[in-house]
């Protein structure tokens, strides 16, 4: 019998999307589901709705819910982790609010910026201990690691806990893939793309459908047409305009990709953020809303007498069921950097084509990326690379030195700012973090 691990499980939604997922397979209809959170209130909640799953697809799984990880975990075939170290509150709302006393301003911060390196530095070492964790109770596992910063936490656990196989797994590039269908009036379904680079920085070097005579179009004329006449979506601007800059769309949003790159905000230009529709404390809002809106969304998936159940377009359950059955998938995951781009550091996190089945995940070699964009990538590596220093070694200097390196800060302050900055952030988060010295 299959044992799935779910770390984070009190993230109700998601893990309704990720177990509906699996339990849509007839192969797991048995499995044993292991669901765990610090969270007692939440866990109850998933518990139930997990149990409704099933119900609604008349299988008969094992599901327990508990709030010892190392239960959750032993036996376990896969661990899903999908955690929020310091949650909403006191983490992001920190991760927001002190730089923003500076005039420094995010939309998402969860992935580069000081939001995304302080959100590494919370987070890795948590992953490490489910890491180390795994090594006793379930060595041969796969994690499947959904938590952001990605590229941050996937590299350290590729450098700092070696033995244990993971692969990060992120929704960016098919579901801009599904926003393109959209805007191109083509069915998804038809679509055929290459696409390579870093987490939420990964551009398709192809982009084509497939014609019903079996040839392919090429869909990038289309997409630079439709910048050319300025007819992208209102909240799309910033990845439309990243295409004419470059010839290439890029998989992560806009209110996403804007705080990466220093060019969308800017304290002293308010005409950009509205040329280019940023949405500044997007995040902020995102959780604010989620949150009021939890006790109903909460009150009807319990009470629900029979819950739709369908697809999420998640890899997790895809790559679950390739491996189990050999049957072969093709996922893009986040992997290290060995021999797969050439024109990007060995050993970085790259976010490139997989194909997996039932010898695992096999990352496909891609050659090296056109320079421009390899370049643009490389400002994220460095303040990837600078976050794993800091933790590696635990100097405190080398958080300053990451978020002198991140180009939206570098934007915006200077070197006296950034050193002060890094002081106050950890300093507020106290206990949350590791000791630095």
């Amino acid at each position: 019998m299959t044992k799935v691990c779910m770390i984070g499980a009190g993230s109700t939604v998601f893990m309704k999307n990720l177990v509906g997922d699996i339990l849509l397979n007839g192969v797991f209809a048995d499995c044993e589901i292991a669901l765990q959170d610090i969270d007692e209130a939440r866990l109850k909640t998933s518990a139930v709705v997990a149990g409704k799953i099933a119900d609604a697809l008349a299988v008969s799984p094992k599901i327990i819910a508990t709030t010892d990880r190392r239960e959750a975990l032993a036996g376990a075939d896969f661990v899903i982790v999908m955690i929020q170290v310091a949650g909403y509150k006191p983490g992001t709302v920190t991760d927001f609010e002190i730089p923003k006393k500076y005039g420094l301003r995010q939309t998402i911060a969860d992935t580069l910026g000081v939001g995304g390196i302080m959100r590494g530095l919370r987070t890795v070492p948590v992953l490490l201990d489910i890491a180390k964790d795994m090594r006793e109770l379930c060595p041969d596992a796969l994690m499947l690691q959904y938590v952001n910063p990605m590229a941050i936490n996937c590299w350290a656990l590729s450098e700092l806990a070696p033995d244990i196989r993971h692969v990060g797994l992120c929704h960016s590039v098919q579901g801009t893939a599904f926003e393109l269908s959209q805007d191109l009036g083509v069915d998804y379904k038809s679509l055929r793309y290459r696409c390579a680079g870093i987490n939420h920085m990964a551009f398709y070097t192809k982009f084509e459908r497939e014609l019903p005579d079996g040839t392919r179009e090429d869909l990038y004329p289309k997409l630079k047409e439709i910048a050319a006449q300025g007819e992208e979506p209102g909240w799309n601007k910033v990845r439309y305009e990243i295409l004419r800059r470059t010839g290439y769309f890029v998989t992560e949003s806009s209110e996403h990709f804007a705080e990466y790159v220093p060019w969308f905000i800017k304290r002293d230009r308010p005409d950009l953020i509205e040329k280019f529709n940023i949405p500044l404390d997007e995040y902020i809002r995102r959780c604010e809303e989620q949150i009021a809106a939890w006790e109903a969304q909460e009150r009807d998936l319990v009470s629900a007498n029979r819950l739709e159940v369908k697809f999420s377009g998640e890899y997790g359950a895809k790559i679950m069921r390739a491996i189990a059955t050999g049957k072969p998938a093709v996922i893009n995951g986040n992997v290290p950097n060995r021999g797969l781009i050439d024109n990007l550091p060995a050993g970085a996190c790259v976010e490139v084509p997989c194909l997996v089945d039932g010898n695992g995940i096999t990352p496909t070699r891609v050659g090296a990326l056109p320079p421009h964009l390899s370049a643009m990538m490389q400002t994220n590596i460095n303040v990837q690379a600078l976050t794993l220093e800091a933790i590696r070694t635990g100097k405190r200097e080398h958080i300053c030195h990451a978020a002198m390196m991140d180009p939206h800060t570098a934007a915006e302050l200077s070197l006296d700012e950034i050193w002060s900055l890094v002081d106050d952030l950890i300093e507020a988060h106290g206990a949350w973090l590791p000791a630095f010295h």
